[in-house]
């Protein structure tokens, strides 16, 4: 193998061998398209990552012990490593993790290893938002006003900073100097916040990034934002692959994206292009990357950011283009020069992507744990689902929650929202809260549908606003579920499929099931007449309400009911997990838990029990065992999927218990402390 590296120039050559320093869906879609184009491809995984199917589909893999990302998959001499191990001649890094990292880039180069990237010194420009702003205003590219903050362990650096923070002016954005993804990211609406909106966007920064350095930045109220998709070769051409919207967002992290844009017409894209080629220029930008803007009410647009990697939401640039941006980025990064098929591509039709997370959205977005008993996105044309996970798979405290990118492409764009929508509602997805229901919402808003979207559209469309409209069908679902929990009984008790079903000798008792889901109960009562195949007229009531005026139940079984109610029928899907039952139908998906006939009293925690809202590790403990405190005080911060989360006093009293360490790692539910609230009266 020939590789060439000019001193002004990147590693080039020929990639029979690429190894992926990433992990999931994003290590997957690298490795296919990789396969496609003949080329071995080589997996780092954690040990939780152990048995996931990217580590499967390669065709070599590397562990990298440990579990949390600062002991794997940052570890940049543990993956040089495992390349130079495997005979690696390149190295993707995806995205997230080393993919914006200088250094890394550099010891791949120092190592002989082809980056699949751009060159150390653009990652560098770029990689601090602060100098990549300064570049950029000199290029000629608008940029917003803003103010950097030094990463240090106090605060004079704000008061010395004191008349150009007032030259900014409130509402105004506390960023993460180096990173991204909403995380180091703090809305501070007047001077009395900003001193702890400071600190606590260093500590998450310091964490998620390695610097805790931050900028504040004119906040542009409720501004779409628009990115612009670029590509160069090693020859100095840099050319647009159009934009995209990505205005939906929850905690500054995008949940929504598509492209074109819906507010943008020719003459602005045009702007709007140039700004970003020009962006690419002045950096010398090689491979694909990412120019970002804020785009104004008024057409107005400022810079952002440029993302020296490949994008999370570049699957809808792909769709409308018919390109694969993983190969462009290898045929680059082999000293190929950018191909007719990417320099004269055009937008056909439209693409949304939606970014499904294991989250609670009604808890304020928390992210959710544990296993995947059930992960079934079904196929369907114009749908495209990239995922790391399976029936199985274990969502993991250590990394993002993210499960998968569902992506819809149609004709025009209510065509690929109505598919997208329909894809959400049929999926399975069992053992972990999501945000699916949410996102299905969203696509059939009627502002979503006018296109009259921008970064403020989840604060005038509250979640539970969103969702409330969708049918709410749990007291059928659980009746299902008892349905199905008795065809398993009489399945596993052969002589009651000789007997009619819920036979008893005082004909008048209804056989009797109590399930919670979303905090509510749900105690049903049925009674079918009718032979032992399990099916007839169904008599039933939910929270002793009658429902439906006929019911006929045409088959039960463990896995499917088929029921009709006042001449609608519907076939429902059932999955059990223990005392857990998943019903899914055209009518919506539910999460039963059954009631257990006795109480567990040991499981109950104490009055005023502050319990961990998610798992993750204790940052920070607050206060201490015995003090008073006051309701809504910070006790202790919790971090888990890189977000901080604070636990806060639930009323006025004296901190009478205190569980929580510093260091020690929690789970979702584990009682952090006790506050008594009857303390303070005694005293």
């Amino acid at each position: 193998m020939t590789m060439t590296h000019a001193s002004s120039g990147p590693l080039t050559g020929p990639i029979g061998k690429l190894l992926i320093a990433n992990r999931g869906e994003i290590a997957a879609r690298i490795m296919r398209t990789a396969h496609g184009l003949g080329i071995a491809t080589v997996a780092v995984y954690s040990d939780p990552d152990a048995g996931a199917p990217y580590v499967g589909l390669a065709d070599e893999a590397v562990r990298l012990p440990g579990a949390a990302p600062a002991d794997t998959y940052l570890r940049g001499d543990l993956i040089i490593a495992a390349a130079a191990a495997t005979r690696a001649d390149a190295v993707h890094p995806g995205y997230g993790f080393l993919s914006e990292n200088e250094a890394f880039a550099r010891a791949c180069a120092d190592a002989g290893l082809i980056f699949v990237g751009p060159e150390p010194g653009t990652i560098a420009a770029m990689g601090s938002k602060v100098q990549a702003k300064a570049l950029m205003a000199a290029a000629g590219v608008p940029v917003l006003p803003g103010v950097t903050i030094a990463s240090t362990d106090d605060l004079d650096d704000l008061a010395a900073a004191a008349a150009d923070i007032a030259q900014v002016g409130f509402p105004l954005l506390v960023k993460a100097a180096f990173g991204g993804g909403g995380r180091g990211m703090r809305l501070v609406a007047d001077p009395a916040g900003l001193a702890e909106a400071v600190r606590s966007a260093r500590g998450e920064a310091a964490s998620a990034f390695g610097d805790g350095t931050v900028f504040l930045e004119r906040f542009v109220t409720d501004p779409r934002h628009v990115e612009v998709q670029i590509l160069g070769d090693t020859a100095g051409h840099v050319i647009h692959l159009f934009e995209r919207e990505c205005s939906i967002q929850r905690r500054y992290q995008k949940i929504v994206e598509e492209c074109p844009s819906p507010a943008v017409d020719e003459e602005l894209r045009a702007a709007l292009t140039s700004a970003a080629v020009a962006a690419g220029q002045a950096i010398g930008y090689i491979g694909a990357g990412t120019v970002e803007f804020v785009l104004g009410q008024d057409g107005s647009f400022f810079f952002l950011e440029v993302n020296t990697r490949l994008q999370v939401e570049h699957p809808v640039t792909e769709e409308v283009t018919g390109l694969d941006l993983v190969e462009l980025q290898l045929r680059i990064a082999e000293g190929e020069p950018l191909p007719p098929a990417a320099t004269s591509a055009g937008i056909n039709g439209h693409a949304i992507e939606v970014r499904l997370y294991a989250e609670d959205v009604a808890a304020g977005f928390l992210p959710v744990t544990g296993p995947l008993h059930r992960f079934v996105i079904p196929p369907a044309p114009g749908i495209r689902t990239d995922t790391g996970f399976r029936d199985g798979s274990v969502v993991s405290p250590h990394y993002d929650a993210m499960l998968a990118k569902v992506i819809a492409h149609g004709r025009t764009r209510a065509d690929a929202a109505r598919r997208l929508a329909r894809t959400l509602d049929r999926a399975q997805i069992h053992g972990v809260t999501t945000n699916r229901d949410l996102l299905a919402a969203i696509l059939r808003e009627p502002e979503f549908a006018s296109g009259r979207t921008d970064t403020g559209y989840l604060t005038r469309h509250q979640p539970a606003a969103l969702t409330a409209s969708r049918p709410r069908a749990t007291a059928w679902h659980a009746l299902v579920a008892a349905l199905a929990r008795q065809a398993v009984h009489r399945a596993q008790a052969p002589v009651l499929a000789t007997l009619p079903p819920g036979w008893r000798n005082v004909r008048s008792a209804s056989q009797r099931v109590t399930y919670t889901a979303d905090g509510a109960e749900f105690a049903v009562a049925y009674r079918v007449t009718g032979g032992p195949a399990f099916d007839g007229t169904v008599e039933a009531t939910v929270n002793d309400v009658p429902l439906g005026a006929a019911l006929l139940l045409h088959a039960a079984g463990p896995e499917l009911v088929d029921l009709e109610v006042d001449g609608l029928r519907r076939v429902y899907l059932v999955h059990r997990v223990g005392a857990q039952t998943y019903v899914d139908a055209s009518d919506g998906s539910s999460a039963l838990s059954e009631v257990p006939r006795f109480g567990q009293p040991d499981k109950m925690a104490p009055t005023g029990s502050l319990l961990a809202p998610m798992p993750g590790l204790v940052l920070r403990v607050l206060a201490d065992a015995g003090a008073t405190v006051a309701a809504g005080q910070p006790l202790v911060v919790l971090e888990a999927m890189k977000m901080e989360q604070t636990v806060t006093a639930p009323a006025d009293g004296v901190l009478a218990e205190l569980r929580a360490k510093t260091g020690e790692q929690v789970a979702a539910g584990q009682i952090l402390a006790v506050v008594d609230a009857r303390g303070q009266e005694e005293g």
